[in-house]
Formats: C-alpha cells, sequence, structure tokens
C-alpha cells in the first residue's frame, strides 16, 4: 500500500473496466473477503426457483439483462447455461405402429449404434480387450447420420429411421440445479464501485419484484446468505449482551433499579458510534457491528464509577442530590482519563494505518464516536437518571444538609468545602 498510488478498490474498478471491453470473454474482477466464511464465488449470489423449470428458463433472459443494467453490478452471470448441445429425437408413434416398428425396437437401435455397448471380451497375446459395439466414427459424427439407420419391423422389413422419428438440435444446460429440492438458477454480481453486499442484495430483489410473479421463490446463497444470518443474529447477540451486563451488575449492587440506571450508558454510545459511522461514510458491516458491541462494555463503566461512589456518598453525606453531585465531581477525572486512553488505543484503527487496515475502519469509527458522545452525555444523564431511579438506603442518614460538600482533592480524598 505504502508503495503504490492506487487502493486496491481503485485498482479492481480499473480492471473491471478494461476486461469487458475484450469481446466474446466473460471476467469478473473479484477482491477476496477480508473475512473467509468458507464459501467461494462472487459475493452476491441471487437464487430464483420455482416448481416448474420451464418457467425458470423463461425469466432468465429478461433477469440477465435487468440485472446487469443495475449500476450496482460490475458483472452479472448465471450458472444455468445452454452450453451443451444435444439432439433430440422425436418418434412418431402412430406411424411406427402402422409399419410394425415398436418404440423399443427404435431406442435400441440408436443405443447400439451410438452408446458404445460392451458386448463382451476377447484375449490377445495375454492382453483382455473389451468387445464394444457402435458405429465407426465416420458414421456418427453429424447429426444427419442417423437418417442412415434402419430399424427391423415385425415383418423382418428394414425401415429407415427417418421415417418413424424426426431430429432436432438444440443446446441445453449441462448441469440442472436445485435449491432446497426445488428447480433454481442463481445469479451472481460483483458490486461495483463503493456499493455495499447489502444494496447488491436489494438491487437483486428490485429486479426480482419486477420480473418474478407469485410463482417464484428467491433466496440468497454463498456471503450473501452469511450477510444477512448475521444481521439477523445481531439483534440477538446485542440483546444477549444487554442482559449479561445488567445480571451482573444487578448481582454486584443487590439492586435492579442502579444497573438500570448504568445501562442507560448504552443507547448514548449507540447513538454516537452511529453518528459517526454516517459522517464518516462508513457502512454498518461485521467489523463495525463488533465495535458497537464492545461499546456494551466500555461505556457502562462510566455508570458503575457514578453510581458506585453516588451510593457511597449517599451514606455520609445523607442527600441524594449531594451525594451524586460529589460522584460527577470525583469521578469525573478518572473517566477522562479512561475514555481517552481507549481513544487513543483505538485511533490507529480508525485511521487505517498499516497493510490492510482499510477493512477495520468502521471498527474504530464506531468505538471512538460511541465513547466521546457517551461519555460527554453521560456526566448530565446519569446523575439526572439517578436522582429519579435510585434504590432507598435503609441506613441512609436522615440529617439535613448542612450546606457543606464533600469536594475532592488530587489524592482522590474528599474533604469539605462550600457547596455552590
Amino acid at each position: 500500500m505504502d508503495e503504490r498510488d492506487r487502493t486496491q478498490d481503485q485498482i479492481a474498478t480499473d480492471l473491471g473496466q478494461r476486461v469487458k471491453a475484450i469481446p466474446g470473454a466473460e471476467i469478473s474482477v473479484r477482491q477476496p473477503a477480508t473475512i473467509s466464511v468458507g464459501r467461494r464465488g462472487l459475493p452476491v449470489q441471487f437464487v430464483v426457483q420455482n416448481q416448474e423449470f420451464r418457467k425458470v428458463v423463461d425469466v432468465l433472459p429478461d433477469f440477465l439483462a435487468r440485472a446487469r443494467e443495475r449500476e450496482e453490478f460490475a458483472f452479472v452471470n448465471v450458472d444455468l447455461e445452454f452450453t451443451s448441445p444435444e439432439l433430440e429425437v422425436d418418434i412418431d408413434r402412430n406411424r411406427a405402429e402402422s409399419l410394425g416398428i415398436r418404440v423399443a425396437d427404435i431406442a435400441e437401435t440408436i443405443r447400439a449404434a451410438l452408446s458404445g455397448q460392451r458386448f463382451g471380451y476377447f484375449l490377445k497375446n495375454d492382453q483382455q480387450y473389451e468387445i464394444i459395439g457402435q458405429l465407426e466414427r465416420a458414421g456418427r459424427n453429424a447429426p444427419l447420420d442417423l437418417n442412415r439407420l434402419s430399424v427391423r419391423n415385425d415383418r423382418g422389413a428394414l425401415v429407415s429411421l427417418d421415417n418413424v422419428a424426426s431430429f432436432r438440435e438444440q443446446s441445453t444446460p449441462p448441469v440442472l440445479y436445485r435449491f432446497n429440492r426445488f428447480p433454481s438458477a442463481t445469479f451472481s454480481a460483483n458490486l461495483a464501485g463503493d456499493y455495499t453486499l447489502g444494496q447488491g442484495i436489494e438491487a437483486m430483489r428490485e429486479v426480482a419484484d419486477e420480473l418474478l410473479n407469485d410463482s417464484f421463490t428467491t433466496a440468497l446463497d454463498g456471503q450473501s446468505r452469511e450477510f444477512q444470518e448475521t444481521g439477523q443474529s445481531l439483534g440477538f447477540v446485542f440483546g444477549l449482551a444487554l442482559a449479561l451486563v445488567y445480571l451482573v451488575l444487578a448481582a454486584q449492587f443487590e439492586s435492579f433499579r442502579d444497573p438500570f440506571t448504568i445501562m442507560l450508558t448504552v443507547p448514548l454510545a449507540l447513538t454516537g458510534g452511529l453518528l459517526a459511522l454516517w459522517y464518516t461514510d462508513q457502512t454498518l458491516n461485521i467489523f463495525s457491528q463488533i465495535g458497537l458491541i464492545m461499546l456494551v462494555g466500555l461505556v457502562t463503566k462510566n455508570g458503575i464509577l457514578l453510581v458506585e461512589f453516588a451510593n457511597q456518598r449517599r451514606r455520609e453525606a445523607g442527600s441524594l442530590r449531594e451525594a451524586v453531585e460529589q460522584a460527577a465531581a470525583a469521578r469525573f477525572r478518572p473517566i477522562l482519563m479512561t475514555t481517552i486512553s481507549t481513544i487513543l488505543g483505538t485511533l490507529p484503527i480508525a485511521l487505517a494505518l498499516g497493510s490492510g487496515a482499510q477493512s477495520r475502519i468502521p471498527l474504530g469509527v464506531a468505538v471512538i464516536g460511541g465513547l466521546v458522545v457517551g461519555s460527554l452525555l453521560t456526566l448530565f444523564v446519569i446523575p439526572a437518571a439517578y436522582i429519579s431511579l435510585a434504590s432507598p438506603m435503609k441506613d441512609e442518614q436522615k440529617q439535613p444538609s448542612t450546606g457543606k460538600a464533600l469536594m475532592p482533592r488530587r489524592d482522590g480524598a474528599l474533604v469539605p468545602g462550600e457547596a455552590d
């Protein structure tokens, strides 16, 4: 990266434009995924399926043409290609019956002439060889050579094969694909420019909505399927992280209110992380999702510092408001120091320092944005929420306030001072 002027994305885009100009070739320039999921192929893999194979075949040309017109894709292809030549034999059963020829005799004649059936073995010079019966190569090179075959009828007479059968050349797929036991075709696409995988999937779905009727079903495969499953599991993982943190805090504080007050830092941090991703034009991918989940643990420590210290001051000061004000003043420096140190540690990730670091930029941006916004708002929101939601203490002193507030010294100790 340090020895070239262009990024990997720019080089891939330039190569993609150049290979399009090569006539008769389908070439795709693909960048390997940062996190490999064990699936090969292009990033976007969209499956179209129907119970009737003919309907899938009929929709292929229009779907492929419409997908190639989308600006989200640099290359689009389909796996169901009609590249295998085939000769279809149509037997006129009525005419064959009138001539005294059985359909089985016609099939047996064609099979014996072309299939290379083994009739036995023979020995020559102590070597065993197969006896194969079929026409010589010169007699079976062209489809019209079948017209020279003859079939014996029930009266022993030979009848030319073209009297009872017609031949039609066509192309068929070398492989018929099925997805979830239904006939299917998979459209694979490479993304163009800065378009994301989610935008590519949405583009395929828009094409499907325009062309497919209710008899069709669609699905995702490959990296697209992994992307969808990962996105669906994000909510579960995030909820599990919140529940785990809440239960641990509930056991630590022996209260259900204090952990709820502390957990108010999470939506503040998430708002900051999402705003940072939006401002820096980053996407919500696997790395940014990891960063958002990290914020659940990184920002709750600020709330823990405030609430724990406020609970201690309540036992001494006897006033809820004085306790939370003293906690905010005393824990301002530790919160600021831990936040700055975490931001500085994450800054190299956000700045993409080092080879191959560009893919991890969303993680650093999400963490830094969440810490900045979450930590600043914590100093205002948590004290206010603590006053409203704090659990009552049995040993809380009932003496009226003396107007003296405990102020923190540099060594962390609290000394009496005049309240503002």
